[in-house]
């Protein structure tokens, strides 16, 4: 089982968008389309993390309670009780946890520093890799390779 550290090194970009409270929802809408990722966190002017704000937020908080994207600010929509992992965490843990809350988005902490964002696209993306690891182990086991596989490890997602 990989842990959220080992997850992380095999993302491609690591950047984690933010924006403030007083940002329009608008302003945080641009910024997730043009990353094309589904949420940004909030932090105050100190750089404490102080929501998070999602599409689900933007299609549950705004569109459905007829708010407009340009006068509503994030700090009115964003969800604010935000649920954090730890590099040390395994991915079984993050994906019990985003199923438990209904969450598709976790922050990782590190000595009260952000060190970067899962989503649960990461997670299944690691799952599926590791799943296919074993598969091919067993049909190399099974095909008569047994002794080839002591030793091995997993590859990492791409």
């Amino acid at each position: 089982m990989k842990t959220v550290a080992q997850i992380l090194k095999s993302k491609s970009a690591d950047t984690v968008y933010q924006v403030r409270p007083t940002d329009s929802v608008l302003d945080a809408l641009t910024l997730m389309a043009e990353a094309r990722i589904g949420a940004v966190l909030v932090s105050d002017d100190d750089g404490k993390i102080v929501g998070i704000f999602t599409e689900r937020d933007y299609a549950r908080k705004v569109a459905l309670m007829g708010r407009t994207s340009v006068n509503t600010p994030v700090r009115d929509v964003m969800t604010s009780a935000v649920r954090y992992v730890s590099p040390d965490q395994t991915n079984e843990e993050c994906m019990s946890l985003m199923t438990e809350h209904r969450i598709r988005h976790l922050p990782v902490m590190k000595d009260g520093e952000l060190v970067g964002l899962l989503s649960i696209g990461d997670l299944v993306k690691t799952i599926i890799t590791e799943q296919q690891f074993t598969i091919d182990q067993l049909e190399t086991y099974i095909m008569g390779g047994g002794a080839a596989l002591v030793g091995r490890t997993p590859p990492r997602p791409s």
